[in-house]
């Protein structure tokens, strides 16, 4: 189960996305964030990597 965030971000002439994903431990089994600033051509790639 993920949950999808995506925020544009514009910095110059770069343009830049920041990407948050809910993802669970396998350890303990909690959720926890995993946060990521990327080109936005990537953040399809990104909610698709387990």
């Amino acid at each position: 189960m993920a949950k999808k965030a995506v925020a544009s971000l514009q910095t110059g002439s770069k343009r830049l996305t920041k990407a948050i994903k809910m993802v669970k431990s396998p350890k303990t089994g909690a959720y926890m964030f995993v946060e990521s600033i990327m080109s936005p051509d990537q953040v399809n790639d990104f909610f698709n990597k387990k």
